[in-house]
């Protein structure tokens, strides 16, 4: 390990810069083994505090004389609510991106070889052209070239969600600054996502720092599709009137229907996809990040970054590709710590979409392998009937053990096929913050209405030559003897009415399973008619069980948003629920002359100052700069600024 002035100390600036006392989970042993020159490659879920792992170390290398630090960052927003952030605690950082000019761009650089700049975010796309890394090199040239950090690592991987070609190129940083250390960071990955990570980035010799991917603030419902509009807007008006809240849809025009719909509704809704006007795109965004009250219904080009900490739901109106995209839109809610709600509806069409996707893909058969278990893996987790969060963070690697402030409890609920519940002794574990844990579905043995769908395909094809669509097929195993079906004979097959006892959603679900399962092909290029396959058998010989969730369309377990703290204006904020009447009153105050300096300085207001630290203020109502410095949150740089006015306004409220 590399020696470091006093001044550099970890937690001297965790305290100064940043107002912390400490520092959180596995925090501490990465920034000192990256201030000591380390290789780190850091999973770390969203809300997690991953920035200060390279922050910190790159201002202690810097205040070491040890230079710059790069940090290759993959978005325009990100970069400068980052950049403002750490200018708001004194920092001196850059970006170089396209909203500067060509004079602002050659200032940036002119402070960066005078070093004068402590870190300099830039995309990926611009860290690898000639002229940024010849810039770099007269900077290692002159020993001070100090850190590079790779954020949203999981970009350099195929087997990812985020895919961008542009983060292969950077395997040029070790091959030509090979003394330069190099962490990357990332909220997702499953292992073979690491793996690539490592691979591409040249990360063999770095230690890895896993912390643990449970969000236990966040609550997991996943409901069957059925009138997916009027699904979401009871969600909600019951759960979240008037909080912040992303809206995930697959296409641009569902973007904009549901963003109409939910404004007609009253709801405070904006709508983002890549087919807005730009100057559009940055409006919305920026209101999201700056209102309280916001609701983004977006495609996945909008999220990655965004740092609003009190994101108090994400839906999935949806399903996604796979379970790393799950898992890194949801973890977008409730980074404040409070209690935040990750709500999905899915249904047959999703998972025929998805898989026509995978299928027409142009790349090779090991990709689309591995796409296609994703996408099972994301399904299993759709149709489980036990404990939601065993299920993801087992994706991810991780054995659950139990809510933290007691034991373990029995889930009632029976195993779904083909992966066991993750269980502790003879006790199945149970969250108690998700769907399943809180209202145990009713379980069905599928296996008969499988078999029965699997023939009457077989026999249709048999005798029309040509196969049909999912609805044909069900009405003929249900025994509906509609125009089509009498049209073209099959109200005369042996099926026809076999499986008269099974509703259209009892039979919907069993073909997502046979889909899930590869029992059942879709053919896109035929209206997504049905046919058999190879994995067809070993269902039809009974040698493949089918259990399923009874049908559930609405999330369980709570009366409204007011059965849970942080939901709503009424209740202000999760950061201020145990504060007083007078301390509300400050808080308040707080709040509204921080929107005032946030619009002044072109800021989210949480970059000013996050609530929790408001609340804080709140709660100990100083009267003196000492008494101030002591609250979470504000350090020496943001107490110089903000102080006299921070006591000024709790003196006043």
């Amino acid at each position: 390990m590399s020696s470091a002035p006093p001044s550099a100390a970890p937690d001297l600036i965790l305290r100064e810069v940043f107002g912390y006392e400490h520092f959180r989970g596995p925090q501490e042993a990465i920034v000192r083994h990256v201030i000591g020159g380390g290789d780190a490659l850091v999973l770390m879920p969203t809300g997690g505090g991953k920035s200060l792992c390279y922050q910190i170390p790159a201002i202690a290398r810097q205040r070491a004389g040890q230079g710059i630090t790069v940090v290759v960052s993959p978005l325009i927003a990100l970069m400068h609510d980052q950049v403002g952030a750490l200018r708001e605690a004194g920092v001196e950082a850059d970006f170089l991106n396209s909203t500067l000019d060509w004079q602002q761009t050659q200032d940036v650089e002119r402070r960066m070889a005078r070093g004068e700049v402590t870190l300099i975010y830039a995309a990926p796309e611009r860290v690898t052209t000639p002229r940024f890394l010849d810039l770099m090199q007269r900077l290692d040239d002159a020993g001070r070239l100090a850190l590079f950090a790779i954020d949203e690592a999981h970009c350099v991987s195929q087997w990812g969600h985020d895919f961008r070609p542009e983060y292969r190129a950077l395997t040029v940083l070790h091959e030509r600054f090979a003394r330069v250390p190099r962490i990357a960071l990332t909220a997702t990955a499953d292992a073979l996502t690491r793996e690539d990570i490592v691979e591409r980035l040249q990360l063999q010799d770095a230690r890895h720092f896993v912390s643990s991917f449970d969000r236990p603030n966040i609550r997991y419902t996943i409901v069957e599709k059925k009138d997916a509009s009027l699904q979401l807007l009871r969600f909600i008006e019951r759960e979240h009137a008037e909080d912040a809240g992303v809206v995930y849809c697959q296409s641009r025009k569902r973007v904009e229907e549901i963003a109409a719909m939910l404004a007609d509704a009253g709801i405070n809704a904006l709508p983002y996809h890549a087919g807005l006007d730009a100057a559009v795109r940055q409006t919305h965004q920026d209101r999201f990040l700056r209102e309280d009250g916001i609701v983004m219904v977006a495609t996945i080009a909008f999220g990655m970054g965004i740092d609003k900490p009190d994101v108090r739901f994400v839906c999935h109106l949806d399903m996604p590709k796979n379970i790393e995209g799950y898992y890194q839109e949801t973890g977008r809610a409730g980074r404040d710590g409070g209690p935040a709600d990750a709500w999905m509806t899915y249904g047959l069409q999703d998972v025929v979409n998805q898989r026509r996707m995978i299928d027409e893909s142009p790349a090779g058969e090991e990709f689309k392998q591995v796409m296609r278990g994703k996408l099972d893996a994301l399904l299993g987790l759709a149709e489980a009937i036990d404990c939601r969060r065993v299920r993801l963070l087992g994706y991810f690697g991780e054995t659950y053990g139990g809510p933290k402030n007691g034991e373990p409890m029995a889930l009632s609920s029976a195993p779904s096929v083909g992966s066991e519940p993750h269980a502790m002794g003879s006790v199945r574990v149970r969250c108690g913050n998700c769907d399943n844990c809180l209202q145990p579905p009713a379980v069905w043995d599928g296996t008969d209405a499988a078999r029965k769908l699997l023939s009457t395909i077989y026999r249709v094809q048999q005798k029309s030559g040509i196969t049909f669509g999912s609805g044909h097929v069900m009405d003929i195993v249900r025994g509906r003897k509609t125009d089509k079906v009498a049209q073209h004979g099959h109200d005369q097959l042996s099926t026809f009415g076999i499986g008269a006892e099974f509703s259209e959603t009892q039979l919907r679900g069993v073909l997502r399973q046979l889909i899930a399962i590869g029992a059942v092909a879709v053919d896109p290029d035929a209206f997504n008619t049905l046919t058999l396959t190879e994995g067809s058998r070993a269902v039809l010989k009974g040698e493949v069980a089918v259990r399923l969730r009874e049908s559930v369309s609405q999330p369980a377990g709570r009366s409204g948003r007011n059965s849970r703290s942080g939901g709503g204006k009424g209740t202000t904020s999760a950061a201020a629920s145990s504060l007083d009447a007078d301390g509300l009153k400050r808080f308040e105050a707080l709040r509204a002359w921080r929107s005032e300096v946030a619009r002044e300085h072109n800021l989210p207001a949480y970059v000013i100052f996050k609530d929790d630290t408001l609340a804080g203020v709140a709660s100990l109502a100083p009267t003196t700069l000492d008494e101030l410095s002591g609250v979470s949150g504000i350090g020496a740089k943001k107490l110089e600024a903000y102080g006299e006015e921070v006591l000024r306004v709790i003196g006043t409220a």
